[in-house]
């Protein structure tokens, strides 16, 4: 997977906003002002993920290109490994960011969310 194709799939997600508020190479994808996503246009391209705790372990014990959140905290977040070489499946990436985001969406008010729709 390249970055333009993790770009142009997140942002097709409903109400996401994105901003660089660490550097200038990591776009931080939002959903009403919280994270579910990181990602930056460099070698070797990864991206880290809001993830369920129980669910973090079982797709690190299933994949090597699932490892403990990069800078994030262990318990909730993982990045996968999109190289060429990752043994993790488009298809699974992309269901990893809809979980992400299904992760945080569900965490914000009752009132955001109908907000956000």
């Amino acid at each position: 997977m390249t970055f333009e194709t993790l770009d142009t799939y997140i942002r097709t997600l409903p109400s996401i906003t994105f901003d660089y508020p660490f550097d200038e190479e990591v776009r931080v994808y939002r959903i009403g002002n919280k994270i579910f996503a990181l990602a930056a246009d460099k070698t070797p391209l990864s991206v880290n993920l809001k993830c369920d705790p129980i669910y973090t372990l079982e797709l690190r014990s299933l994949y090597e290109g699932i490892t403990p959140g990069f800078h994030m905290n262990k318990k909730h977040w993982n990045t996968i490994d999109l190289s060429e070489k990752t043994d993790v499946d488009e298809e699974t990436i992309r269901e990893l960011i809809d979980h992400s985001y299904e992760q945080v969406f569900g965490s914000l008010t009752k009132k955001l969310q109908r907000e956000l729709g």
